[in-house]
């Protein structure tokens, strides 16, 4: 299938990146026609950034649905392929386009090992310091209707328990129903991955800071 306006999408995010100096380690798009979906993945390492953390994913999630609700409203998107599919055409949805922010930590810089201590001390550690950053980002994207959750798991050793993975992800919403040219989609794509971009670094300090406090004390 065609998506000539995500892929529109894709090449703004790109040269949003570049235009920062920002190299992705990944910057790969996928398409499953199974479930009509469309997507890129990017990854930008941040050992170079962050003393805690490895790299931050950012998802960007489409479909065919939305590129022909889109499609319908831009002037000169009359001949997209997708007008001519009625199943297509017929089924409103909302033109939106979601975003997935994720930022993976660095499970042995953020779980020290304590020769003194035994059983479970990272896991309890870690619970005090995931706890002061969910707080910060609580206040910190308070303006934003976006969700943020953790997603862990846990394994054990011969010194008890830890968190075998740490990541902190948050979900956002970008609106595209006022563009009515593909111009104007890229200009509010380009304005959207400025915000994305200042706000994922806000949240890599916030996240430093705390984990300083409480890690690296």
């Amino acid at each position: 299938m065609h998506y000539p306006i995500f892929k529109s999408i894709v090449n703004t995010v790109d040269t949003q990146l570049d235009k920062r100096g920002i190299s992705s380690r990944k910057f790969k798009t996928w398409e499953d026609n199974k479930i009509n979906a469309i997507g890129l993945e990017l990854i930008i390492d941040l050992e170079n950034t962050s003393d805690f953390m490895k790299s931050l994913s950012i998802n960007f999630d489409w479909d065919s649905f939305r590129e022909t609700t889109v499609a319908r409203q831009l002037t000169g998107m009359e001949e997209h392929p997708f007008l001519k599919i009625e199943r297509l055409s017929k089924t409103p949805v909302s033109p939106t386009i979601d975003i997935e922010m994720a930022w993976l930590f660095d499970i042995d810089v953020c779980q020290p090992e304590a020769p003194d201590k035994e059983g479970n001390y990272r896991i309890e550690q870690a619970s005090k310091w995931m706890e002061g950053i969910s707080q910060e980002i609580n206040t910190l994207l308070k303006d934003d209707n976006v969700i943020t959750r953790w997603h862990i798991e846990i394994e054990g050793d011969e010194k008890g328990k830890y968190l075998s993975a740490i990541n902190l992800i948050s979900y956002f919403q970008y609106e595209l129903s006022a563009p009515s040219t593909v111009n104007e989609i890229n200009t509010l794509v380009s304005k959207s991955m400025q915000e994305l971009l200042l706000k994922a670094s806000r949240v890599i300090h916030r996240c430093d800071d705390v984990l300083k406090e409480t890690v690296a004390a």
